[in-house]
């Protein structure tokens, strides 16, 4: 047997406006109060029965129009149904009515953000007072554990920034878009941070997470786009906010920067170095200074190296005469 999914797209309502069915509505009840006391009085007669049940199926009637009022305010929007119905959503700042009986569904439009690994946490009490502190609070993030593209375990987080367009979707396609939104966000990053490396090996034009933060973050927006298309969510923006290699080998991956760095400086040294040496060596013959036979110039050239790429301040050796 196959089953069939119903992709729902969101529907603009046009309901009526609340303030001019209040005062018809305040009418109703006036008219039934009025309606229930001559019944009750009936000019000193018995109380009139079927006018008593008039006025009282009146103020049912009036206590089940006043369930078709609701109130959308900035940012919000209510998707309207009727008996399991969907027939629209309102995103009208104001006061509405709709039929009595209708379901009206909220959900926030405003721009949300998150970062992976949070979480929303139940009420916190205050152990000594015994007070409410905060009710729901969005715990911080925690960076989630992945392994690179070379296989080095790090940790990593991101914060997203979303915003519901469809409301028929977000509601009817998905269980919950908030945690389909948190839970696709997580495992987006897993599998994004998984395509690139830490850090670029030899050629600084390879992207890595850390030297292309631009590019990742515009990636896993993309990626999220995708996922999250069928919830009615839209992902303005995301990027890396933590990325740090994991604890069991993050002393030796700063060894590894700190002599990778070393290297890097030493080679700038002998460069230079080398540079200095012959400048001075052709200089010194140019102005007729000395002159050097083979012998010499290997010796010269030693000695102005090691001068220039020890790690201490040379001592100097004045020759007075010969041995």
């Amino acid at each position: 047997m196959s089953q069939t999914t119903t992709n729902h797209e969101e529907r603009t309502l046009s309901p009526w406006n609340g303030w001019l069915v209040f005062p018809f509505h305040t009418l109703l009840l006036l008219i039934a109060i009025v309606m229930l006391v001559d019944a009750i009085l009936n000019n000193g007669a018995p109380p009139n029965v079927g006018g008593i049940v008039v006025a009282i199926i009146g103020i049912f009637v009036w206590l089940a129009i006043w369930l078709g009022y609701f109130v959308v305010g900035p940012g919000d929007s209510r998707a309207i149904l009727f008996f399991g119905k969907y027939k629209g959503t309102v995103r009208r700042v104001g006061f509405h009515w709709v039929k009595p009986f209708s379901s009206k569904r909220k959900v926030s439009l405003r721009v949300r953000t998150f970062e992976t690994g949070s979480s929303v946490g139940s009420d916190v009490t205050n152990p000594s007072t015994g007070q409410l502190v905060s009710k729901g609070a969005r715990t911080r993030g925690h960076p989630i554990k992945v392994n690179d593209r070379d296989g080095n375990p790090i940790e990593i987080a991101a914060v997203v920034v979303w915003q519901v367009v469809d409301t028929a979707q977000a509601l009817f396609n998905v269980d919950d878009y908030a945690c389909f939104v948190e839970v696709q966000a997580e495992s987006a990053l897993r599998n994004l941070a998984s395509q690139f490396h830490y850090d670029a090996p030899d050629d600084h034009e390879t992207p890595s997470l850390r030297g292309s933060t631009d590019l990742i973050g515009a990636k896993l927006r993309d990626e999220l786009h995708q996922r999250l298309a069928q919830a009615g969510v839209e992902v303005m923006e995301a990027r890396i906010s933590s990325l740090a290699y994991a604890p069991e080998i993050a002393a030796v991956m700063l060894r590894r920067q700190q002599a990778t760095a070393v290297v890097a400086a030493r080679t700038k040294i002998v460069e230079g170095a080398v540079g200095m040496v012959e400048m001075a060596l052709v200089q010194l013959e140019a102005r007729n200074i000395a002159k050097f036979s083979d012998a010499d110039r290997v010796r010269m050239v030693s000695n102005l190296l090691v001068v220039l790429c020890g790690e201490t301040n040379a001592q100097p050796v004045v020759q007075t005469g010969h041995s």
